[in-house]
This record gives C-alpha cells, structure tokens and sequence, in this order.
C-alpha cells in the first residue's frame, strides 16, 4: 500500500463483513463521497461503506454528465476519502473511457485503484459481452463490482439517463447479472430498476457461488429487495437543483450553506470583522 495512504485497523470494514451483512438480512447503507473531510463525517455518523463516484463529474466539476470526468481525477479523490475514513468499505468508479480501450488498459487502470487510491473494489457500467474482462481481472485479484439496469455512461447513446424497463426486460437484466457474476464479479449495482427486476437478480445470484460465497445485489433505486443501497449524498444533503426520485431529501445543507455566507456578508459589511477580536498581536522586542 501507497505511505500515503493510511494503515487499516481492526475496526476495517471488509467484503467479509458485507457478506455478513447480507446474509444476516441486514441491509447496508452506502452513499457516495468525493473527499476527505467528509468521508470522516459520514463515517462518524455509521456509513460504513462508501462509493467515490464518476457522479463528482457533476456533484463537483459541474459537467452535464459523468463522461467528462477521468482517471487522475478520480485517483486523487478515491485517495482522499480512504485519508478521510481509514476503515470504510471503499468502492471506486471506473470512468468513461477507462476501460472502454481494450482489456489491458482495463486491467491497468483497475490495478492503479487498487495500488495508489486502497479502495476495496472497482466499480464498471458492464454487460454480459464483457464478462471476459471480469473474469481477467478477477483472476487477478480485482474485485469486480458490475453496474447493470441504467447505465448513466452510456446515455449519450441512449438519449436518455434512465433506461425504460418493461416486464420482457427481466429475463434480459438477469442474465447480465448471471454471466457477469459467473465470471467472478462480487456484486452487482443495479440502478433504476423496477423492484421486479431487482427481486428476480437477487434470487437468481444468490444461487451463484465463488468460494463458498454468493454476490450481493447493491441497490440504486433498485427497489427494497437489494443487500444495500447507495444514493448520491448531495442529493440528501438538498444541494442539488434536480435529484433522483429514489433519493429523498433528508437535510437543507445549501440552504444552512447559503444563511451562514449570508451572515459573514453582514459580518464583513458591517466593519465588525476581526474589529476587537483579532487573534494575532505584534510580539514584543527581546
């Protein structure tokens, strides 16, 4: 492991302790995150597990998608939330274009995830044509996480950011979901699907054993059916215009974020600043 990057303790959140999670019937909650800071907070708060998203194309650098986004950006910032939560399940997204070049950029960009950033797992917007590529990089080491259902890297080509689902696409979605994870991926991220859906791929991978282990399904307005599910915290937080429909509105951050500038505006216009209170004095001469 890069020295940049902290020592994990035995309070580390493994794929062990997921596996234990799911087949407790436990659900687990997960939230996307983009640096350090608040990588602690939200672990403080007991989000264990932690998706560094190509979404921070958006939440962050203000693209209209996540195409924009690319590999040193998200090296850097799947770093700085492991800094941030030392022991958090961390999964990394593979950008668009990392992996879209041949099997051996693949496999080297999912290494440096691996190597430089000390996430637990690599996430990819797959179908079943690529369960070759998962199988290569799990015979070497990569846990594989396969987004299926919407894929938002490819809504340029659909023309639409959630693909439309009926109830002929079930049998379809399985068996992405059944040659990907027979090809050694450990979970499956579904993303805006009907519960239908979602209900049919769990019980159809929860058949599926590697090593004595079936894969989980993660949720992403997927339905209550999934081991765990992720949603995008700026979307909670109220800091987003638009939001998904599956991610409630828990908090008013912008809201609190705007009245406290307000109020240090006022502060600064009204000549008070730093006025009778400043921390720093002239030392006296020796």
């Amino acid at each position: 492991m890069s020295p940049l990057l902290p020592n994990p303790s035995s309070a580390r959140v493994t794929l062990s302790q997921l596996r234990k999670w799911a087949k407790a019937d436990e659900p687990f909650a997960m939230l996307t995150c983009y640096d350090a800071n608040t990588a602690r907070h939200l672990w403080d708060a007991g989000i264990k597990t932690m998706l560094v998203g190509d979404t921070a194309a958006q939440m962050l650098l203000g693209h209209p998608n996540t195409q924009r986004v690319k590999m040193p950006f998200m090296l850097e910032i799947t770093a700085a939330v492991r800094r941030g939560a030392p022991d958090a399940f961390i999964m990394a997204d593979m950008p668009f274009g990392s992996y879209h070049c041949g099997d051996d950029l693949a496999m080297a960009n999912a290494v440096s995830f691996m190597q430089e950033t000390g996430c637990d797992c690599v996430k990819f917007e797959l179908v079943r044509d690529q369960a070759p590529l998962v199988k290569r990089l799990s015979d070497a080491g990569v846990p594989v996480v396969a987004h299926i259902g919407s894929r938002p890297q490819a809504k340029l080509v659909s023309g639409r950011s959630r693909k439309l689902f009926k109830r002929s696409d079930i049998q379809n979605v399985v068996e992405d979901a059944v040659a990907l994870t027979e090809a050694g991926a450990i979970m499956i991220l579904l993303e805006a699907v009907p519960s239908e859906i979602s209900q049919a791929v769990v019980e159809v991978v929860s058949q599926i054993e590697h090593d004595g282990h079936s894969p989980m399904v993660i949720g992403c307005g997927a339905g209550n059916n999934c081991h765990g599910h992720v949603v995008v915290l700026h979307d909670i937080l109220g800091l987003t215009d638009w939001h998904a429909p599956f991610a409630p509105v828990l908090g008013q951050v912008g809201q609190a974020i705007g009245e406290a500038a307000g109020k240090y505006k006022q502060l600064i216009e009204s000549g008070d600043y730093l006025k009778n209170d400043h921390p720093y004095e002239l030392e006296d001469e020796n």
